[in-house]
């Protein structure tokens, strides 16, 4: 018996569609969908199919088992008794700001920023802000730029006359 290896994946596609309308057939006639015991197996990816069935089924002692679980990761969240407390890895605990300043820690740092304001003050002195716009030409400049245009002007007057 010789059976290459696209004969065979086109038998396990026609195997999952039977499987698949045998659950449609079965949910028509009782009324109730049914769910399957174990997750399908992934079809061969030439032949794309519709997926029809929920891909896990958990038991219903299972799924009891995980919701035990999230209530009490719930609960240790929130504070409240529950479960004991899960070992800290470093993380900050659940009601504690983490990398934000305390009230008291802002307090202090106000008062040397203050401290050290008046010290530059005390110092320095109180140091005019230059009135000059950042880029703008100072006299000098605007002579010199002044004088470098007329010459060129007269430059251009001169090779235009020619």
């Amino acid at each position: 018996m010789d059976i290459s290896v696209k004969d065979l994946q086109e038998a396990i596609s026609i195997r999952q569609q039977i499987d698949n309308l045998q659950r449609r057939l079965s949910s028509l006639l009782r009324g109730a969908p049914q769910r399957p015991t174990a997750p399908t197996a992934p079809t061969a990816p030439s032949a794309p199919t519709a997926r029809t069935a929920p891909g896990r089924y958990f038991s219903p002692t299972t799924r009891a088992k995980l919701a035990a679980a999230a209530r009490a990761r719930w609960a240790r969240r929130r504070g409240t008794g529950g479960a004991a407390p899960a070992k800290s890895t470093g993380a900050a605990a659940p009601g504690k700001r983490k990398g934000q300043l305390t009230p008291a820690g802002r307090r202090k740092l106000s008062q040397l920023m203050k401290a050290r304001w008046a010290a530059r003050r005390k110092a320095g002195g109180k140091q005019k802000a230059s009135t000059r716009k950042k880029g703008a030409l100072t006299p000098a400049g605007r002579k010199r730029l002044s004088e470098l245009m007329k010459a060129r002007w007269a430059a251009r007057r001169k090779a235009g006359s020619k």
